[in-house]
């Protein structure tokens, strides 16, 4: 499935732009405050060690990266990588107590490390938005050290009819909700096309396959308004 979003790199920069000074705040908004548990089921499933290192792409404000430190005592070494200016200043700021995290202006398919680097690469609601998600899941296996782990958390589809037509004429609030809280309705006018036109759950499962990444699995969340996606690198 190929985006018929025009011009994705530029209008995907101006979309965090607008919305880096609210963005955890919208997101509270728009799940009801479910994303946060979203996220730390993703951890719980990694059920990271003290002696294994991260790389987080498309940080954002680094409340992934947080996480993992956190349930690691602050003893891992933790990589932040993010393309946007903003939401770059914003999670750097956000994070600076936290001495084993350094971060990184870079794009998903270009990363600025070596092979073999990290155990763990996670993206969080990112990868919809990269240019080219083959070349970004072809990085995420290159960095990766051999048996390391790929997890990606992001909306997916909804297995359930009746929680599918509820959800879908919510999508369709969600711009006014942006444009009252953030001042602008296009930022959530791209969330809400980028979701749709995004994979399936078995799309994406053979998209990360493709790449060479094995054992490649999933759960839904919420009845698969996101998923959890993980493979290894053998």
């Amino acid at each position: 499935m190929k985006s018929s979003i025009q011009d994705k790199p530029k209008l995907v920069n101006s979309v965090f732009s607008k919305v880096y000074r609210k963005y955890d705040f919208m997101n509270d908004v728009m799940s009801l405050g479910i994303h946060r548990i979203w996220k730390n089921k993703l951890i719980d499933w990694m059920n990271p060690q003290p002696d294994e290192n991260l790389i987080d792409v498309a940080s954002g404000t680094g409340d992934i990266a947080k996480l993992f430190s956190k349930k690691n005592n602050n003893l891992s070494n933790i990589a932040c990588v993010e393309p946007n200016d903003q939401m770059f200043s914003v999670g750097k700021l956000n994070l600076e107590k936290f001495q084993n995290i350094k971060w990184y202006k870079a794009k998903a398919e270009k990363l600025p490390f070596k092979n073999d680097t990290y155990n763990f690469y996670t993206i969080s609601y990112g990868i919809r938005n990269v240019l080219d998600i083959n070349l970004s899941l072809k990085e995420a296996f290159r960095v990766l050290k051999p048996g390391g782990r790929f997890m990606c958390l992001e909306f997916s589809k909804i297995n359930n009819e009746i929680i599918n037509l509820f959800y879908q004429q919510y999508s369709k609030a969600i711009p006014f909700i942006g444009k009252y809280i953030v001042g602008s309705s296009e930022p959530y006018e791209y969330l809400t096309k980028s979701i749709k036109e995004f994979y399936t759950q078995k799309q994406l499962v053979d998209l990360i396959k493709k790449n060479g990444f094995s054992n490649v699995e999933y759960r839904n969340l919420s009845n698969g308004i996101s998923a959890i996606h993980s493979g290894w690198k053998i």
